[in-house]
């Protein structure tokens, strides 16, 4: 086992501790951001050549997935701070040099939809725009945001003869940004995903990318396909939520808890147990095609990169089906607690408003499962989030 998942591991139970704090605050504090800095959890996909810990992909994921267990907030936003290695990719590569000339632990947060607008001016862009969902942002040393390049004067939904208009995505520092609290939601509390808003700033070409076709600009196979890491971290942080739904349910049952109205305690039910059964069976099963999904990708990032394209409608359908695989365990251990479970200080609880909120990211839709079928009637398309 790698040392970074064995830290992972054992930080759960202080972090099973500060649930009721992070949902309260909603975003991750400042000392518990630095204590995952310093166990090296932001850098691990960051080259050694610039102070990171270079992990391939598998070990990244099992951090990903024992820091969800311990807390699906803490996993999540690690997931996102982690791939900013990935993001800094797609620029020059002595832009990413520059990044990472004050040290490893750098931070991105922002917007994949192209909710902003970019007009080209002087050396770069002036930029315009709100994006959703930046977890992430309260702590991080820059946002980024996916915007519509468009000429001044121009509307930004402005049909084109040619198909859709460009896209550009641009970071600047978190200070030229803004943070509009907005976060108020059904699970994943403690992630921080607040709006992020950048108005007015000129931003240099060397701070601009293309987040969907863009080229790499550092070797290895983890900067290979980054949309399709970004994928499979997803599935992993989707597989830590409901173990931790299915730990926290044992440990119930083992504690010799008795429904209201039944005849034996809840651990001596066969019902349950045949249930338990069931739910730890899907789960090993989720957790084994999404490592056997990452090994192949990970095989064809380091040996035949042309031949991800073939695979990429397979990739976005397997993180569908995990998610709906970890929705039902967390749905049968929230179902097997009873009364006790739907109280506010209960871990299968918020295990099940967490994952019921994962859900419903795009990534995760029902349509990437067509995608997958249209493939398979020779149909082949890319991986797009």
């Amino acid at each position: 086992m790698h040392d970074l998942v064995s830290r992972a591991r054992d930080l759960a139970p202080s972090l099973r501790a500060r649930a009721a704090d992070l949902d309260r605050a909603r975003r991750l504090p400042a000392d518990l951001v630095d204590e995952l800095k310093a166990a090296g959890f932001f850098r691990m996909f960051v080259p050694r050549s610039h102070g990171g810990l270079q992990v391939d992909l598998r070990t990244g994921m099992a951090v990903l997935e024992a820091l969800a267990t311990a807390d699906p907030a803490v996993g999540w936003t690690v997931m996102i701070g982690s791939e900013t290695p990935q993001l800094f990719a797609f620029l020059a590569r002595e832009t990413f040099d520059k990044m990472y000339a004050p040290g490893p632990d750098v931070i991105v947060a922002g917007g994949f939809n192209a909710q902003g607008r970019a007009v080209p001016a002087g050396d770069g862009y002036l930029v315009d725009g709100r994006w959703s969902f930046g977890s992430g942002s309260t702590h991080a040393d820059w946002i980024f945001g996916n915007c519509v390049v468009t000429p001044a004067g121009t509307a930004t939904d402005a049909a084109s003869p040619d198909g859709p208009p460009p896209m550009r995505s641009v970071l600047v520092p978190a200070s030229e940004a803004r943070i509009v609290d907005t976060w108020h939601v059904l699970g994943l509390r403690g992630t921080g995903s607040h709006d992020v808003e950048i108005r007015g700033v000129q931003v240099p070409d060397e701070h601009t990318f293309d987040l969907f076709a863009g080229t790499p600009s550092v070797p290895g196979p983890g900067f290979v396909a980054p949309l399709m890491h970004f994928v499979l971290h997803l599935g992993a942080v989707a597989v830590g939520i409901a173990q931790g739904a299915l730990d926290a349910t044992v440990t119930l049952a083992a504690g010799g808890k008795q429904r209201l109205y039944a005849r034996a305690r809840l651990a001596d039910s066969q019902l349950f147990q045949v249930n338990l059964g069931r739910a730890d069976l899907t789960l090993r099963a989720a957790r084994a095609l999404l490592e056997s999904t990452a090994d192949e990708v990970w095989q064809l990032c380091a040996t035949n990169p042309p031949g991800l394209a073939a695979v990429g409608p397979r990739v976005s359908g397997v993180l569908t089906w995990v998610t709906d695989a970890a929705l039902s365990v967390v749905d049968s251990c929230y179902r097997a607690g009873g009364g006790q479970a739907a109280r506010d200080d209960s871990p299968i609880q918020r295990r099940f408003r967490d994952m019921h909120t994962f859900s419903q990211h795009a990534a995760a839709a029902e349509g990437w499962l067509g995608g997958h079928g249209s493939a398979l009637l020779g149909e082949v398309g890319g991986l797009a989030y």
